[in-house]
């Protein structure tokens, strides 16, 4: 193979590989599985924490935004001339009745105008009675707007009977109530609550949530019925909230209530638990990755520090024709870089290879996959970088010992 036109140090670089191999091949090799591990552990696991979080956030919003809610207040008095309550003092919570968010309105302007924020969506919620004959239901009713709500929780693709379709006559219910109350599309149900406003509805959708409960207690209205049955006229008792970056979600929550004053729960603190799991996988899956390449770099480091011993006399004759330490510490430095990159090029096929074939295989009961993979470049350029950089940092302390060995004594062995 003709090489004239390489620089020196490639020239050399690649004749120390082609000389061991058998060697040359065994790093790769070693170097091609672990980057196909940490490709594949990676997809993997993003995928599955991606499936997570959809499924936990394909019925609810990234931040939910509420009314504050009142303060305690003591049941005796303050002492004479202070400001705190007298000792043995009665202190309980006051109840909490449903208040509508003071001038909503302007608040979701103000949200929307916040940067990292996608949709904004009032909501009107509240306990209500379903009669139909003689079967009496509790529901819990949430009065929407259609457009901006379906682009938070899109109840059209949770839809098994009938349409999302929503007018001021109109409500959908879950899979369990129906089949509790014995109706289905087109029925009327009698809607009573609490402070006895009531109304008849037709349903135009039996929608599926993925929760038994869910399906079993939860209605959708339009915006205006619920206000009218609830009392709230012109009220809402929450506003939905989704957001670009929804790990961001928390801050953007902060950042809401310091500007509005309203309550802002974001999924991350709703659900303390399943983010605190997440975050577990993330760094599991970051240590994974750490010791495969601990391992990729040792590999390298280990066969270049062979490679030093066994060609000290060439790299002796080298130097004693005039070569620098400088010219020594690339070549080796080559070596480690063209192991780290030939080893990831294989292991980004063996680690796509593995994901379509665990596409492909790893189904669930009806032939779909167990939750979707993609195969994303970026993930492929990051670990044949990572790898590359790795060979070379491993190949620096083998390198500078070949670059410092004396000339005299490398020759006479």
């Amino acid at each position: 193979m003709q090489t004239s036109w390489l620089p020196f140090e490639w020239i050399v670089a690649l004749r120390f590989l082609r000389e061991g191999r058998l060697q040359t091949l065994f790093i790769i090799a070693g170097v091609a599985i672990g980057v196909g591990v940490i490709v594949f552990m990676s997809a993997l696991l993003s995928g599955l924490q991606s499936n997570f979080i959809r499924r936990v956030l394909s019925t609810q919003s990234h931040i939910q935004l509420l009314q504050p809610a009142q303060v305690t207040r003591t049941l005796r008095g303050p002492a004479s001339g202070t400001a705190e309550p007298i000792e043995g003092a009665i202190v309980q919570p006051p109840l909490q009745q449903a208040k509508s968010i003071d001038q909503w309105q302007a608040v979701a302007g103000q949200v929307r105008a916040m940067p990292g924020v996608k949709v904004v969506s009032p909501v009107s919620s509240g306990p209500l009675m379903v009669l139909r004959g003689n079967a009496t239901r509790a529901v819990s009713v949430s009065g929407i707007e259609p457009d901006s709500y379906y682009r938070i929780v899109d109840l059209r693709d949770k839809m098994v009977r009938g349409t999302a379709r929503l007018t001021g006559s109109d409500i959908l219910i879950g899979t369990e109530l129906a089949s509790d109350i014995g109706v289905d599309v087109g029925d009327k149900l009698h809607i009573t609550s609490a402070n006895g406003a009531s109304g008849v509805l037709s349903i135009a959708g039996v929608f599926d949530l993925g929760n038994k409960g869910a399906n079993k207690h939860e209605t959708f209205t339009t915006l205006r019925t619920a206000q009218s049955l609830l009392d709230m006229a012109g009220g809402i008792t929450s506003m939905e909230v989704t957001v670009q970056d929804i790990y961001a979600a928390e801050t953007i929550a902060q950042r809401i209530h310091a500007a509005t004053g309203v309550q802002a729960d974001s999924w991350i603190k709703n659900s303390a638990q399943f983010f605190a799991a997440v975050s577990a996988q993330t760094t599991a899956n970051t240590a994974i990755r750490f010791f495969v390449g601990l391992s990729v770099a040792f590999g390298i480091a280990s066969v270049l520090v062979v490679v030093v011993v066994q060609k000290s006399r060439e790299i002796g004759i080298l130097r004693a024709m005039g070569i620098s330490q400088g010219q020594v510490l690339r070549v080796f430095l080559l070596q480690g870089g063209l192991l780290g990159l030939g080893g990831a090029l294989v292991g980004c096929g063996i680690g796509a290879l593995a994901l379509v074939l665990w596409q492909k295989f790893a189904l669930n009961a009806d032939g779909t996959p167990l939750f979707p993979l993609e195969l994303d470049a970026t993930l492929f350029a990051v670990a044949m970088a990572l790898a590359s950089v790795t060979g070379l940092a491993a190949a620096f302390a083998p390198a500078l010992r070949a670059a410092r060995l004396d000339p005299v004594v490398a020759i006479r062995g």
